[in-house]
């Protein structure tokens, strides 16, 4: 019983891990995956709408998107 639970625990390895990318202007309207990543192995895209902060999550992966100032 006891070996049981060490095969429940999992590791920070195990974690998935949230990537964070700047976006600007040039990069709305947002999707995920931005057009620059690799598509093969992607979940569909899904259009994204930033909040009062100007951050968005994939609600598929957890990426972030936090808007830039403009210059």
């Amino acid at each position: 019983m006891e070996s049981n639970t060490s095969n429940q625990e999992q590791t920070s390895s195990d974690q998935p891990t949230h990537r964070i990318y700047p976006i600007t202007d040039k990069d709305l309207p947002l999707v995920c995956p931005l057009p620059s990543e690799s598509q093969w192995d992607a979940h569909p895209r899904v259009f994204l709408t930033l909040d009062d902060q100007g951050r968005a999550v994939c609600p598929y992966c957890g990426t972030t998107y936090i808007k830039q100032a403009s210059d």
